[in-house]
């Protein structure tokens, strides 16, 4: 008798009925009197590093964070943040300066 397999061996993958299989739902949020959109990013869908705008600090790959974009601007305007830093961005100052060789992701 040969051993049990668990692990699928192609086929169709599972659907995530959450809003897709890599990202989650948006939604608006009120930030400094305009609408930006909100969307959470699961750990299987961060594959690249990113610099948080209110800590200053790497989000490395693989790590549930937030990407937020004002409602009417565009690509370029989306901006990786740790969930609690966006849940903070209000208490947080934008005052944090990185130094001249430091990696803007």
């Amino acid at each position: 008798m040969s051993p049990r397999r668990n692990r699928q061996h192609g086929g169709a993958k599972p659907i995530d009925r959450a809003g897709g299989d890599r990202y989650g739902l948006e939604q608006t949020e009120e930030w400094r009197g305009e609408d930006w959109v909100v969307r959470q990013v699961g750990g299987g869908g961060a594959a690249k590093h990113y610099r948080c705008p209110g800590c200053d600090q790497e989000i490395p790959p693989g790590v549930p964070h937030v990407v937020a974009w004002p409602q009417d601007g565009d690509v370029d305007d989306r901006r990786h943040w740790h969930r609690a830093c966006w849940n903070a961005r209000d208490r947080r100052s934008a005052r944090l300066q990185r130094s001249r060789n430091a990696p803007r992701y």
